[in-house]
C-alpha cells in the first residue's frame, strides 16, 4: 500500500494522465517515486537488468526483494509502485467495512510494491507487498493489507507477503556483489577463454575457496591483481557458473561450482565465429 502520500485529487489526476502505473519493462513509470514519500530506512534508485530502467525503491528490504526477482531467471518484468484501482478498492474496502486509506478527505490510490511477470507461473504474474516484520503489529497496516489482497483475489493474481524474516541476507549480499558486474557486455571470446580457465583450474583443485583459486591465477599467469576475481564474477553474474546463491561467496569452494553446460556450449559456438 502507499506510505501516505497524501496525493490531492489533481496529483492523482495528473499522475494517471502522465501515465504513472502503466506500460511495461523499460516503458513503465511507478506511480510513486522515492521523491514522493518517506522511507523507512534508505530509499534506493536502481538501474534494473531486466527493463534496463531506473527502479525507485522505498526502503532497504523493498531494495533486497528487488535484487532477488531481478537476480531470477524466471522473472520477465518487475513493476513497482503498481497502482491498485480505486474504484475498485473503495468497494472492496465498503464491502469489508475496511477503512480506505485517505488524506485531507481525498482517498487515497493504493499501490503493491511489485507487479511481477513470470512464464513460468500458472497465472504469469504475481503482486507483492514488502512489511518489515514489526508492521505488522499494527491494526491499522494488517487492515490496509487484507484490503490489498481481496484486490488481488478478486482478479485471480496471486498476492505475496514478504517481511524481512523471508529475506536471506547472504543470498542479497551475493546479488549485490554479482549486480555492480552484471551489466557488462564482454566479447564471446573473453567469456570462453575464462570459463575454460576456471574451469581447468577448479578441476585441479576442487578442495580450495574460489576466491583464493582467483588469486592464484592472478599470479599464474600474469593478470593484474583482482583480474581473475573480476572475471569470476562476470561468469556467475552470467551464469556460465553456477552457485547456490544462499552461501557466501566469500566460503566457496571449487567443488561448490557447476558448470552450465548448455550455454558455455553455446559460448564455444560463438567465439569459434
Amino acid at each position: 500500500m502507499a506510505k501516505t502520500p497524501g496525493l490531492s485529487e489533481r496529483d492523482i489526476e495528473r499522475r494517471l494522465e502522465k501515465g504513472c502505473g502503466q506500460g511495461r519493462l523499460s516503458d513503465y513509470k511507478p506511480f510513486l517515486t522515492v521523491q514522493d514519500v518517506s522511507s523507512k530506512g534508505r530509499s534506493h534508485r536502481v538501474l534494473g537488468a531486466k527493463t534496463n530502467r531506473i527502479h525507485h525503491l522505498l526502503s532497504d528490504l523493498e531494495l533486497a526483494v528487488f535484487l532477488s526477482l531481478d537476480w531470477s531467471a524466471d522473472v520477465t518484468d518487475i513493476r513497482e509502485q503498481y497502482p491498485l484501482r480505486r474504484d475498485k478498492t473503495v468497494s472492496l474496502a465498503a464491502e469489508a467495512g475496511i477503512r480506505h486509506p485517505a488524506m485531507g478527505g481525498v482517498n487515497q490510490v493504493a499501490t503493491s510494491d511489485f507487479l511481477v511477470d513470470s512464464p513460468s507461473w500458472i497465472h504469469r504474474k504475481f503482486a507483492i507487498q514488502v512489511k518489515y516484520a514489526s508492521d505488522l503489529n499494527d491494526a491499522r497496516t494488517v487492515e490496509k493489507l487484507e484490503l490489498e489482497r481481496r484486490y488481488w483475489k478478486a482478479l485471480d493474481v496471486p498476492w505475496f507477503l514478504i517481511t524481512d524474516r523471508d529475506v536471506s541476507k547472504d543470498a542479497v549480499a551475493n546479488i549485490k556483489w554479482l549486480t555492480a558486474v552484471s551489466m557488462e557486455s564482454p566479447s564471446a571470446e573473453d567469456l570462453q577463454r575464462y570459463t575454460q580457465l576456471f574451469l581447468r583450474c577448479i578441476e585441479e583443485s576442487p578442495r580450495r575457496k574460489l576466491v583464493a583459486l582467483a588469486q592464484q591465477l592472478d599470479l599464474n599467469y600474469s593478470l593484474e591483481a583482482g583480474e581473475a576475481l573480476y572475471w569470476l564474477r562476470i561468469l556467475l553474474s552470467q551464469r556460465y557458473l553456477l552457485f547456490d546463491i544462499q552461501v557466501p561467496y566469500q566460503t566457496l569452494m571449487a567443488s561448490d561450482i557447476a558448470v552450465n553446460s548448455s550455454l558455455v556450449a553455446e559460448g564455444g559456438r560463438r567465439a569459434a565465429g
